[in-house]
């Protein structure tokens, strides 16, 4: 169980939720995993293909759409292309769309302890 009763994984965010200065706003959300083949992370894209940059996937404020993408993301585990598929929040910042919480936004950037290797480093 997560802070909102449900489980941590495979929930759609309901439309609102509300943040620490009690307003409510809707959270976007896209679907992230791991391709099993090399591990990478990767994004549910727009043409429901996987994609390495979260700027190539759809954000989605409905939780029935974020619930059907889920969908998708779990059939592809079920088809050993990828591995752990979650929704997670998304926002944009500075123009560009980028996770809410530190740990998938680090998770998106790639390995942290070697800044030359993986996608900060261009690879």
């Amino acid at each position: 169980m997560d802070s909102r009763g449900g489980t941590a994984h495979h929930e759609a965010i309901n439309d609102h939720e509300a943040i620490n200065d009690g307003e409510a706003r809707k959270m976007q959300q896209v679907v992230i995993a791991n391709r099993l083949t090399d591990g990478v992370v990767v994004f549910l894209g727009k043409n429901r293909c996987w994609v390495e940059r979260l700027e190539d996937c759809p954000a989605t404020e409905e939780p029935q759409e974020a619930s059907a993408l889920l969908a998708l993301g779990t059939k592809a585990e079920e088809d050993q292309l990828v591995v752990g598929p979650d929704l997670i929040e998304v926002e944009i910042s500075d123009g560009a769309m980028v996770p809410v919480k530190m740990r998938e936004a680090m998770r998106a950037k790639g390995p942290s302890t070697r800044t030359d290797l993986g996608k900060q480093a261009g690879n």
